[in-house]
């Protein structure tokens, strides 16, 4: 059956108010390019006739500016899961004028499948290609579009002329069965291939194609600075001390890295170390640093849900294709997620924090406890079933106003049970074998920045009795200074 081919305006007539749409990609990588935005003009028709558009937004991770962007600046989001990056999005959720809720990425494809969320209506998907029979070959990101398509009423397709057709081959689709008839994710190592290089879709659905010559990368990573690179050389001399110590493999074990430019240059400083064996990746996210650790060999495999790569390090991939397209595999993000793999495999987890506490808690997502940033993500995912789990942040941000470590953190998205290691531009921290007065103590001498340090030291001073020491009174001084003073150095207690 040939599909009908359409614009994006006539795409965007299939959804309603009150929908619920999935979306395909995971970051901007994968993410539909015209047809969201198309939604988002719709939206803003109706809201001019005086008729009430909002829809309910279901994705992998964040999207692009096309989808949260757009359609966040035309009131047409309701609810909003799992993962946002969207500076509008954001901003509309930290001023209540949508239902924003932050979930672990590996559990949403379940949940839509149990009906937690009802059914989805229209399910829309970037695509390389889509054959008569509904075969689908996904773009650089797949995110949970797997289980989306399959339960949606209707399917539109975004044929983007912009992704090589060397990239089939790359993607691995797979739906684990629900409970209680799942068996193991029959994954062992990091390139097993479990599943279909093309995503399958009951061509009855398929309402339209939309053809697109949208640019499909990104935006280029901050450079490596001095902080950056301290921080990724503390994590490769604790990763490299582990294994001289025997509790790393000499062969090593795979990396999870998150995003963002602390991320990218701890993998930089990966490449750089030549006593760093050559390793695996088991993540959700490959960055710009990736290609060059793939091309180099320093990575020998990485498996992902997304290729969130600049421009230029979209053409550099797709140019050495023949070298890398057997390095490189693209899953649900349920299954490069998921803990059951995550915890086999003895993936390494290497995550950022916007703070973190002298008891090793670790907030990643709400700016003083109220804001909300981006979300968690896919680190909890990864830290609670990792080999060793690290964060790292910079000791201090905002021209020294801000300590990233404080007394307690304003909001807890990982607890001191499920984090060994933090570090800093300033050192390293492990936590492990600890009990909480020594957890702080390893804390506020090797990561805090030395002017809050005395600071730190007063507050653990003060704080005496109990098993986890804390003067509730004093507990949040640091974010209660910044938020009178200006900054944190105003602390008293």
């Amino acid at each position: 059956m040939a599909f009908p081919i359409i614009t994006a305006q006539e795409a965007a007539e299939y959804v309603k108010h009150g929908d619920n749409l999935g979306i395909s990609g995971f970051t901007a990588a994968g993410t539909p390019k015209v047809v969201p935005a198309a939604i988002a003009e719709k939206a803003e028709r109706e809201h001019a006739a005086g008729r009430e558009f909002k829809v309910n937004l279901f994705t992998g991770a964040s999207t692009n500016d096309a989808t949260d962007g757009a359609l966040t600046r035309a009131n047409a989001i309701d609810k909003r899961t799992p993962y946002q990056g969207s500076g509008d999005l954001r901003a509309g959720a930290n001023k209540q004028q949508l239902n924003y809720f932050d979930l672990h990425l590996s559990e949403l494809a379940q949940k839509i499948r149990q009906g937690t969320y009802g059914k989805i209506d229209v399910a829309i998907i970037e695509a390389q290609s889509v054959t008569d029979e509904g075969e689908i070959v996904l773009g650089t990101g797949v995110g949970n579009i797997p289980t989306l398509a399959a339960l949606a009423e209707k399917v539109i397709v975004e044929v983007n002329d912009q992704i090589p057709a060397e990239i089939a081959g790359l993607h691995d689709i797979y739906v684990p069965l629900d409970p209680p008839y799942r068996r193991e994710i029959p994954i062992y190592t990091a390139n097993d291939r479990i599943g279909t290089p093309v995503l399958k879709v009951d061509p009855k659905k398929i309402v339209g194609v939309v053809n697109t010559s949208a640019s499909i990368g990104g935006g280029a990573f901050s450079p490596v600075d001095e902080k950056t690179m301290r921080i990724g050389n503390f994590v490769c001399d604790f990763l490299l001390g582990e294994m001289k110590a025997g509790r790393i493999p000499k062969t090593f074990l795979p990396l999870q890295s998150g995003v963002g430019n602390i991320a990218n240059a701890v993998l930089a400083s990966l490449e750089a170390n030549p006593e760093v064996p050559v390793f695996e990746m088991y993540t959700e996210v490959v960055q710009d640093a990736v290609v060059n650790l793939l091309l180099s060999g320093k990575c020998k495999f990485a498996s992902s849900s997304s290729m969130t790569f600049s421009n230029e390090a979209n053409k550099l991939f797709f140019d050495n294709i023949d070298k890398l397209g057997d390095r490189l595999m693209l899953r649900p993000c349920e299954i490069s997620n998921h803990p059951e793999v995550v915890r086999r495999l003895g993936v390494i987890s290497m995550n950022t924090a916007i703070e973190a506490d002298i008891f090793g808690n670790v907030n990643s997502t709400h700016v003083s406890g109220v804001k909300m940033m981006n979300g968690i993500g896919g680190s909890g995912d990864f830290t609670r079933n990792a080999y060793i789990s690290i964060f790292s942040c910079p000791s201090e941000s905002k021209a020294g106003a801000i300590s990233n470590i404080v007394p307690m953190v304003s909001h807890v998205d990982h607890s001191e049970h499920s984090v060994d290691i933090v570090i800093t531009d300033q050192g390293i921290a492990d936590l492990r074998g600890k009990s909480p007065i020594q957890r702080a103590k390893e804390v506020i001498e090797n990561c805090a920045h030395p002017d809050y340090r005395p600071l730190l030291r007063e507050y653990l001073a003060l704080a005496k009795g109990g098993h986890t020491p804390h003067t509730l009174q004093s507990a949040f001084a640091f974010h209660t200074a910044l938020a009178t003073d200006g900054t944190m150095k105003a602390a008293k207690f």
